[in-house]
């Protein structure tokens, strides 16, 4: 059983499908974190967000690791733990530009796949029921209106102690909509098979019940194709 969580920034994915995986026992992996660990390799060692051939090289050459944990996953790049670092703004504001490559994509999904070829899994993403595993058991398109992703966002921030202008992040998550849709290789995109979910007006455990829902009837007796 794989279920595909696709959809915008800040739109509740991650904690969606963390939720998601543990109600069904299943593994967790967030795809987008591949990409933000890449993010923060490139700024440490020389790697613009638009030096496609550069971001690739990286790719290929230095571990990322995805490490499940009874608190959640770890993120190692080359053997040291970045699981904070990358989700600090300035590795947010590039993380769009430097998952736009082709190189990069082909890389990291190929990764991804190799992780999801064995056991049940939950996963993330941008593009998860599109191209990683577009024979997903269960595909959600998350959604949310841009000004509530935008509040959530903020909100994130500054229970890290983060403060930003909520002009300023607004700006940047539509920034990275635009970055996300348009770009030519695996833009985001509803599936024809998915199944939207706008949780707007919606909290989180609300979208986990609807989520689960959708599982069990995947699994039901007879059931044949996605639900």
């Amino acid at each position: 059983m794989i279920v595909a969580i696709d959809g915008p920034a800040g739109a509740g994915k991650s904690t969606v499908a963390r939720a998601v995986a543990r109600r069904l026992g299943a593994a967790y992996l967030d795809t987008g974190a591949m990409y933000r660990a890449l993010t923060w390799l490139a700024h440490r060692r020389g790697g613009a967000p638009g030096d496609g051939e550069r971001l690739a090289e990286l790719a290929r050459e230095v571990p990322i690791v995805i490490e499940p944990t009874d608190d959640g996953d770890r993120v190692l790049v080359d053997g040291r733990d970045v699981t904070r670092e990358i989700r600090e703004p300035e590795i947010a504001a590039d993380v769009s530009e430097v998952s736009a490559h082709a190189g990069v994509r082909e890389q990291m999904v190929a990764a991804q796949r190799a992780l999801l070829s064995e056991g049940e899994w939950v996963s993330d993403g941008r593009d998860v029921g599109t191209t990683v595993w577009p024979e997903a058991d269960v595909k959600i398109f998350l959604t949310a209106s841009l000004e509530e992703r935008a509040r959530r966002r903020a909100e994130e921030l500054a229970a890290r102690g983060i403060l930003q202008d909520p002009g300023r992040v607004l700006e940047d998550v539509r920034r990275r909509d635009r970055i996300d849709t348009t770009r030519p290789v695996s833009p985001l995109r509803v599936a024809p098979d998915a199944v939207v979910i706008d949780s707007s007006e919606l909290d989180a455990d609300q979208v986990v019940e609807r989520v689960v829902e959708l599982v069990e009837l995947a699994r039901a007796p007879g059931r044949r194709g996605r639900p």
